[in-house]
């Protein structure tokens, strides 16, 4: 299999999809809250279920189920997917608990964070050398975290959790030999008989918002199958056809989003340890993203002087 290669210019085709990937996260905390009064475990397994379908129906387009097949042969390969499943389960389940509580601005926060500690996460488990540009970014984030932490007396844990859950699957996705759109079918497919032992258990014993519902809670949960499951293949489909550089700045836009929905939709309060923690994941992120680029345009001058050599 021949290794994929970064693009060394954006399509329009992928900044569209990459767009409206980010934007469908972005305004993702409006659906969940709607479906507050439906415990957050209900609607993850309804997450699951729904987005089953979707998945299986683009493999069987693209015509690679085979690989999904296969990879269910595979004890090693199902174990790595069991884990990146049961990450992206606590993912989830966290960010719907705290949409359904009042704590948005707190998964924005730990959104915002994810990409620093990726960059930590690189360094302590692979040996990635950090540049003092990337040193100083993470330091300024755990000031931030720990501002939050004096000003509350406790972890601010959505994000904290959210920004672990998402560091590790991220991490643990690389090691997995399979395709997005695979992999994430795959995931869905080994929760998926969780999920339904749960519906069937909750349906029993007359506890469901699906067949006890109403018509509008049962659509938005038959919803959070195309609106888990769409963003996450538009945003593949995109990557590939994005320079990583853009990538790395365009993933700023759903928190943002989702900052501006906790405040001016959802009515979350911006408190005085908030305008301190926000301004400096901020400024460590203007920070990492200056080292971004510093690392890209190294990398495209080192692309270009074999061939400047050849014509001199």
């Amino acid at each position: 299999m021949n290794k994929p290669v970064s693009p060394q210019s954006d399509s329009p085709r992928g900044l569209a999809f990459a767009l409206a990937a980010y934007s469908i996260w972005g305004l993702l905390p409006l659906y969940m809250n709607a479906l507050a009064d439906i415990r957050p475990p209900e609607v993850i397994a309804h997450r699951v279920i729904w987005s089953l379908p979707i998945a299986a129906a683009v493999l069987l387009w693209q015509r690679r189920s085979d690989d999904v097949v296969a990879a269910l042969r595979n004890p090693r390969l199902l174990a790595m997917a069991a884990l990146t499943a049961a990450l992206i389960s606590v993912n989830w389940l966290t960010y719907v608990w705290a949409v359904g509580h009042d704590h948005t601005l707190d998964a924005a926060l730990g959104y915002y964070i994810n990409p620093l500690f990726s960059v930590t996460l690189g360094a302590m488990l692979l040996g990635e050398r950090l540049s003092r540009l990337q040193m100083l970014a993470i330091l300024l984030a755990f000031v931030a975290v720990v501002v939050l932490t004096v000003q509350a007396g406790r972890l601010p844990l959505v994000a904290v959790t959210l920004t672990l859950s998402w560091g590790f699957y991220a991490y643990c996705k690389k090691s997995l030999p399979l395709g997005p759109n695979q992999g994430f079918t795959l995931e869905v497919l080994l929760l998926t008989p969780f999920a339904a032992g749960y519906l069937i258990w909750l349906g029993v014993t007359g506890q469901g918002g699906f067949g006890d519902g109403s018509a509008r809670d049962i659509l938005m949960l038959v919803g959070c199958g195309p609106v888990t499951a769409i963003p996450l293949l538009f945003y593949a489909n995109g990557a590939k056809l994005l320079r990583l550089s853009t990538i790395g700045f365009l993933q700023y836009l759903a928190p943002t989003m989702i900052l501006l929905c906790a405040v001016f939709i959802l009515g979350e309060p911006f408190g005085t340890e908030r305008m301190i923690a926000f301004p400096l994941i901020w400024i460590a992120l203007v920070i990492y993203s200056v080292s971004l680029l510093r690392t890209a345009n190294v990398n495209r001058r080192a692309r270009r002087a074999p061939t400047s050599h050849r014509i001199q």
